[in-house]
């Protein structure tokens, strides 16, 4: 099987699970996980787009221009990546510490039970 679509089938695998912890799990830190994974999934995915065999995105004395312009990878889905993954991480922060003042303030993570409480 080709790399690129293996990542593509890998990153609709993380997305489905992902989706499926946000609906179907009951537990706060579970759904932050599976939101996790749909990250991962979408990361994946633009790695993948941006994927083409050849030369890396390094220009270098041995390379001559129109060669490694037509044979190079893309590098705006791996700069795009990058500011996701920084994102993703600072979202991670927020929504752990959230799930904590929730533990805190109900002494349980579980959805159903905060959603009847909040009413």
């Amino acid at each position: 099987m080709e790399l690129q679509m293996a990542s593509f089938i890998t990153a609709g695998l993380l997305i489905v699970i992902g989706i499926y912890g946000m609906f179907f799990v009951d537990n706060v830190i579970k759904k932050i996980m599976a939101l996790s994974a749909i990250g991962g999934g979408v990361n994946l995915i633009l790695i993948a787009i941006g994927y083409t065999q050849g030369i890396v995105p390094i220009k270098t004395l041995e390379v001559s221009m129109p060669i490694f312009s037509t044979t190079s990878a893309y590098p705006l889905p791996q700069a795009l990546v990058l500011t996701n993954i920084v994102i993703e991480a600072s979202m991670l922060a927020i929504m752990l510490g959230i799930a904590i003042v929730l533990f805190k303030k109900y002494g349980t993570l579980k959805s159903s039970i905060l959603l009847k409480k909040t009413d």
